[in-house]
């Protein structure tokens, strides 16, 4: 049967065998799948993650936070293999119900505090050090539009447009024409919003700009979903000036690589514990 011919049954059912590269990991129920206990290091943030553009988001932050000066935000990034399903283990599951990355534990008071949902811990650190959210009220509202933005936006981009162009079992023109002009409407706002501002929320580098770089400034890039001539990337001029920027950001070039394990060798660190591991990486060639 193919698309055309199929009718909706009155109950669904899973069929685990439907195809798709991820379709091993997935299932209609949530909550642990096997017992294992998580990893605790030294530093008061404990974070388990992997190098996705939401895992991204809170290693660019932490290491923003340091370069900043602020000591307190060390931390130990530990690898959540999603493909290994070690999202579903009993230990990744108390500290994050939802079973995805990135989750965290602060450890740095009394009592344990877990944090999760990406955006979620980009806000937490933020207010925690007073750090990379602006305190005029007009301009943190801002801010946070674009934080929130990109939270409801990027299931578009990532659950929609990349699946079914770059993971799904066959190409399918339906979702593939719908969700490609979704990304491409939300390039455009980008890009006519950076027409006017150095920043996503204004003139000041902040937490949305975190958020929405790993996402869309990879995408601009060509190398989300090895899509770039497809989209037209080309075309987005502001949005690549700005994510040309935020490229250039030491820390930003730090935190991209924490938990990462495709690319180049220099771009590869499965888990970091210290400041010098990024000096034990192979120099860049």
């Amino acid at each position: 049967m193919n698309d055309t011919q199929y009718q909706p049954p009155r109950v669904w059912t899973w069929d685990a065998e439907n195809g798709g590269e991820w379709a091993g990991i997935n299932r209609p129920t949530s909550g642990a799948q096997f017992d294992r206990d998580l990893p605790v290091g030294k530093h008061p943030f404990q974070l388990y993650s992997l190098a996705t553009p939401n895992g991204q988001k809170v290693t660019i932050m932490l290491e923003e936070l340091l370069a900043a000066g602020e000591s307190g935000a060390e931390y130990d990034a530990w690898l959540i293999s999603i493909g290994d399903s070690d999202q579903f283990s009993s230990g990744f599951v108390a500290v994050n119900p939802n079973s995805k990355i990135p989750a965290m534990v602060d450890r740095s008071g009394d009592q344990p505090v877990r944090v999760f949902e990406s955006g979620h811990i980009l806000l937490y650190l933020a207010e925690k050090f007073g750090r990379f959210l602006p305190r005029e009220h007009a301009a943190r509202t801002e801010a946070m539009n674009w934080l929130f933005w990109l939270q409801g936006a990027a299931p578009y981009l990532g659950g929609g447009f990349g699946h079914f162009y770059a993971y799904a079992p066959y190409p399918m023109q339906y979702p593939i024409d719908r969700f490609t002009m979704e990304t491409k409407r939300q390039m455009h706002l980008l890009d006519s919003a950076l027409s006017e501002r150095r920043f996503i929320g204004g003139e000041e580098y902040t937490i949305a700009d975190m958020a929405i770089w790993p996402w869309y400034g990879n995408l601009v890039f060509g190398n989300q979903y090895d899509a770039g001539e497809f989209l037209n990337v080309s075309e987005y001029k502001h949005l690549r000036r700005w994510a040309d920027e935020i490229a250039e950001r030491p820390a930003v070039q730090r935190g991209r690589i924490v938990n990462r394990r495709n690319g180049e060798p220099w771009e590869q660190m499965d888990e970091r514990h210290d400041a010098s591991d990024f000096d034990k990486l192979p120099k860049k060639s």
